[in-house]
């Protein structure tokens, strides 16, 4: 009897701690632009975690051992062409590999546009990036972070999302509801991985669509194509593509290395010959794995 006794305490244990790890954006109740519908989350997982019809937006933290903090931390936007969020593959994995090198990873399950659970659907994923840079600024004691060194990482429609918070940090799409939002929402450093950036030509049609409909205005595909974005405080930029990307052409990254360079902006890019469209840690290619190392020595040089 006493055995199982402590077995049930160390399941609770377990289980309030990885309860822990996961944080909702929004208060009960006062979810932005959220329309009650009967739609619900979906997740599969196969090969990769697949989510989409994302409801409740939240925050997956992993934390390194205080002793091996550098104090950075990372917010990670999953891809998934605005349709799905490639949850493991372009999220967790991602947060317990930058771990290892005494980074703080936050996953940020964020919305998807949907006209049946949702308002004003093309601005719902950037009010989900924003409220998510603020809510970690706010907590970066609790997290043994920097304050100011708090970047993001987005993958490919994750990228599309971390480089519109990176250009339009400072545009008001939601109402401010608590002490939260009094926080800064610009990121202190921003990596894109095979990144959507044009809504132009050679954009990634499914994204544009999933965002801002088939038949968009000029305004709004001006609005979302973020070369045409980028200030002089735009964050310093690191940018990662392959040549052969069939479903992002490398393009999109060149238009925006451009644009940085144009706005006296700090960037990086590594563009390889080979290897297609996500590749995430890419750990069975000897050559395009070496992206991470890269990013690493970037994130070094900016200190």
């Amino acid at each position: 009897m006493k055995y199982l006794q402590v077995v049930l305490v160390l399941l609770l244990t377990n289980q309030i701690m990885s309860q822990d790890t996961i944080m909702a954006l929004w208060p009960e109740g006062k979810i932005p632009n959220h329309i009650e519908t009967d739609e619900r989350e979906v997740r599969l997982s196969t090969d990769i975690v697949r989510i989409s019809q994302v409801q409740q937006p939240s925050l997956e933290v992993y934390l390194p051992a205080k002793k091996n903090a550098t104090g950075e931390a990372v917010l990670i936007f999953p891809g998934g062409g605005y349709e799905i969020l490639a949850y493991d593959w372009e999220g967790t994995d991602i947060a317990k590999f930058l771990n290892g090198k005494g980074i703080a990873g936050i996953v940020v399950k964020y919305r998807l546009p949907s006209s049946v659970s949702q308002k004003d659907k093309h601005n719902v994923p950037l009010i989900d990036a924003q409220r998510a840079m603020r809510m970690v600024r706010s907590k970066a004691s609790e997290f043994n972070i920097d304050r100011s060194k708090i970047g993001i990482l987005g993958f490919s429609a994750g990228g599309h999302l971390a480089a519109t918070l990176g250009t339009h940090f400072n545009n008001k799409v939601y109402e401010p509801i608590d002490a939260i939002d009094k926080e800064s929402a610009r990121p202190d450093f921003m990596a894109l991985g095979y990144p959507v950036i044009t809504f132009g030509e050679g954009t990634h049609s499914g994204s544009r669509k999933n965002l801002i409909g088939k038949n968009p205005s000029q305004e709004m595909m001006d609005r979302f194509s973020l070369e045409k974005n980028v200030t002089s405080q735009t964050p310093p930029t690191f940018l990662i593509h392959t040549s052969d990307d069939k479903g992002v052409p490398v393009e999109n990254s060149l238009l925006f290395y451009k644009a940085l360079k144009d706005a006296d902006v700090s960037a990086t890019m590594h563009i390889y010959p080979k290897g297609g469209h996500g590749f995430s840690l890419a750990l069975k290619d000897p050559q395009l794995r070496g992206w991470t190392e890269r990013m690493f020595e970037w994130l070094e040089s900016l200190k």
